[in-house]
């Protein structure tokens, strides 16, 4: 087996893929990871803007995780609605697309996109944040860490979705054990002690008040928080990864990941509260992240508080992973309608749509090297996409059951309908409040990506147009082209060149390019080794043809000539062969001239219907 079948796996035949499918244990990991991770730093998001007001502002931290709670709730049975309808896989852009139109279903795409790229790029930053709360040491080497666990999720993931979903399972239900014995202890002990728990260890003082409650700090915390909504879609989206019954267990996995989504914003907020647990500057001294506070706050730093960091930073990092499930999907199923390059349709050896990872790994890499890696920089965009997303799909499944009407959709339509309208409003609370945080990127990238697949889009109508037929092959002027065979020396694979010119048509033009002034060696060579044999053996004599070159050019005057014959044979096409050599070694090839390639290029380039180039390697 080679080093790459040992990292990447063996090849899977397309027989295989049933057994890549997967039930709700390994759904968790897969698809659950976006939406359980966040609850991580979505609180987090939320405390970070309430440091101005001190020790008070951690007391609207459980109002606002609850309104949050609320509208997950609504979310997520609008979304169990959408796997029903929907049971291939019923994403934002499908459901837009096929029932709001084209547009909607491309504003749905690029927000999508964009969602899956920060998400990647969230989590790992969260990942690496948490482990330098662990260890301030680490704190300089912050980018270096992150590209180094994407680079691991990169590895851990083209191997397929049913090795990923095994290989993060203990670090997911470690991540979901050890969190959940914070908040029932904590909340236990918060409970014998009337809501004033001591903490085994205390948390960082809080600043002192420097700025007074207001309605817009209040609409700006919301949407930070709402950040923990993000990756609720993921599993509608990949509803198809499931084994039958597919339905069933995609809903039965959604299920469990609101569940315990909904038990962390609750606890989180409630025991930050009782132990006064604020946020601290990422980018200052002695960063803390909310969850390291409250672990050692519970439990102390001992093993406990070590393990849970570290499955901290794991499903953190490892929440990237709903993105390399689903981005490839999202994808596909746009350039499935001929939005973005077809090869994003392709799967690869283990049954992915590799080209969409290799796309996903590209933008987030290129994003924490922008943003230097730091969670709090990428926030600002995260959530818009999201919810852009949320809104439209739920406005696209009222009209899917206006479409459809039956038993209960009346009352489907009412859910979905109160879910686009909260998931709505929510999208321009946070659009207008992160607006000058950096949701203004967001804002001008969603644009550019519908005009840039309206572009795609535009270019495959045109070939189609272009290249479809319907109508019998036309069997008149099938005459020999006219075959030009560039000459330089006599070779093997000049010999090899004039061999299969003379096969093709008794018309062919040998063309020399004389820029080294040896026409008489040339002809010399061309007489002995060419027009005697062929006389000799009755066939017909290809023309030699010689080009001035006083400058020393080759190919500029060759594919002049070229354009020449083209004009003045109108009736035939003209068929170029142009010999090359291909080496056995990749280092081989900057130690032969690249003519054969330039050539092909320039004639590609300028060329036309009447004009082809046809390659004749010589295997060295």
């Amino acid at each position: 087996m080679s080093l790459f079948s040992l990292l990447a796996g063996k090849p899977l035949a397309t027989s295989e893929e049933r057994a890549e499918h997967i039930g709700p244990i390994s759904g968790i990991p897969v698809f659950g990871l976006d939406a359980l991770s966040s609850a991580a730093y979505g609180p987090e998001a939320a405390l970070t803007l309430l440091i101005p007001l001190g020790v008070a502002g951690i007391a609207h931290i459980v109002p606002i995780s609850f309104a949050i709670i609320a509208l997950l709730a609504i979310v997520f049975f609008s979304y169990m609605q959408t796997i029903d309808a929907y049971p291939n896989g019923g994403g934002s852009y499908t459901v837009a697309s096929e029932n709001l139109g084209e547009t909607a279903g491309l504003l749905a795409a690029s927000a999508l996109m964009i969602d899956y790229i920060l998400n990647a790029a969230v989590g790992i930053s969260a990942g690496v944040g948490a482990l330098v709360s662990a260890f301030p040491i680490l704190q300089p080497h912050t980018l270096g860490l992150c590209l180094v666990i994407l680079l691991l999720l990169t590895l851990i993931n083209i191997r397929g979705v049913k090795d990923t979903g095994t290989a993060f399972l203990i670090p997911t239900y470690l991540f979901l054990g050890s969190l959940l014995v914070v908040i029932i202890l904590g909340g236990i002990r918060a409970l014998a002690a009337h809501g004033h728990p001591v903490p085994v260890i205390a948390p960082p003082h809080l600043p002192a008040v420097t700025s007074a409650l207001s309605l817009w700090l209040l609409l700006k915390v919301f949407a930070s928080g709402c950040t923990a909504m993000t990756g609720v879609e993921a599993v509608s989206n990949g509803v198809n990864a499931f084994r039958a019954p597919t339905q069933k267990n995609a809903k039965r996995t959604l299920t469990i990941i609101i569940i315990l989504l909904m038990v962390f914003l609750a606890g989180i907020a409630l025991l930050c509260r009782a132990y006064n647990i604020g946020a601290t500057d990422p980018t200052g001294n002695g960063y803390q992240s909310v969850l390291s506070q409250l672990i050692s706050a519970v439990m102390g730093r001992g093993w406990f508080y070590y393990v849970s960091i570290g499955s901290i930073l794991a499903v953190l990092a490892l929440s990237a992973n709903t993105s390399y499930a689903d981005f490839p999907r999202l994808t596909r199923a746009i350039a499935q309608r001929d939005y973005l390059p077809h090869v994003f349709k392709i799967r690869g050896r283990r049954l992915l749509y590799s080209h969409g990872i290799v796309a996903l790994v590209g933008f987030t890499g290129a994003l924490l090297i922008i943003f230097g890696g730091v969670t709090d920089r990428l926030i600002p965009l995260f959530a818009i996409g999201a919810f852009l997303a949320f809104t439209l799909s739920q406005a696209g499944m009222v009209v899917h059951w206006y479409k459809y009407p039956g038993k209960g959709t009346r009352h489907r339509m009412i859910v979905n309908g109160i879910g686009a309208i909260a998931t709505g409003i929510t999208l321009i609370v946070v659009l207008v409040t992160k607006f000058r945080e950096g949701a203004w990127i967001t804002a001008i990238l969603i644009p550019a990506l519908i005009l840039l697949m309206a572009c795609v889009k535009k270019h495959y109508d045109r070939v189609a147009r272009e290249i479809n037929i319907d109508r019998p092959m036309h069997v008149e002027n099938l005459a020999h082209p006219l075959v030009v065979v560039p000459l330089d020396r006599w070779t093997r694979i000049t010999e090899k060149g004039l061999r299969f010119a003379m096969k093709l048509s008794e018309r062919v033009e040998a063309v020399h390019v004389d820029a080294e002034e040896c026409r008489d060696e040339v002809e010399q060579m061309w007489q002995r080794n060419v027009a005697e044999p062929i006389q000799l053996a009755g066939k017909p004599l290809p023309r030699l043809v010689f080009l001035p070159s006083p400058y020393r050019f080759v190919l500029l005057p060759l594919v002049e000539y070229i354009f020449q014959l083209e004009r003045e044979h109108p009736e035939c096409q003209i068929a170029v062969l142009v010999p090359e050599l291909v080496v056995k070694h990749w280092w081989q090839t900057p130690l032969h001239n690249q003519r054969a390639q330039l050539l092909k290029l320039m004639l590609l380039v300028r060329g036309n219907q009447r004009i082809t180039v046809i390659n004749i390697p010589w295997y060295l």
